[in-house]
């Protein structure tokens, strides 16, 4: 069984920076397209940035400049860089990702259990 487990969150200032962490563990034959989304309450899970197989990255217009998504193929982990934080950046942030276990199985879409970012002064 796969799973994502995500790390980095945390409370910061505005104007403050984290990088959030996500690191597949169990065994897999691909992953494909990784993204992180975010959420608040009473509020739509939203996608934030999206980077492919081969790096093409995506961002949501919000963070666009300020986000920085990347992946380390190696280690399964992908990464999002946060910089110039606001307050209205604060929510539930999950990763994402899109594996196949074996050469013949289909696409699984699996998920992290979302760590809390708080920007406040």
């Amino acid at each position: 069984q796969v799973q994502l487990v995500e790390s980095g969150g945390g409370l910061v200032q505005p104007g403050g920076s984290l990088r959030l962490s996500c690191a597949a563990s169990g065994s897999l034959f691909s992953i494909g397209t990784m993204a992180w989304y975010r959420q608040v309450p009473g509020k739509e899970r939203e996608l934030v940035a999206t980077i492919s197989s081969l790096g093409s990255t995506n961002y949501a217009g919000s963070v666009k400049g300020r986000f920085t998504i990347s992946r380390d193929n190696a280690k399964k982990t992908q990464y999002l860089q946060m910089i110039s934080l606001q307050p209205e950046d604060t929510g539930v942030y999950y990763c994402n990702a899109v594996v196949r276990l074996t050469s013949l199985s289909r696409n699984n879409d699996v998920w992290g259990q979302g760590t809390q970012v708080t920007v406040a002064s």
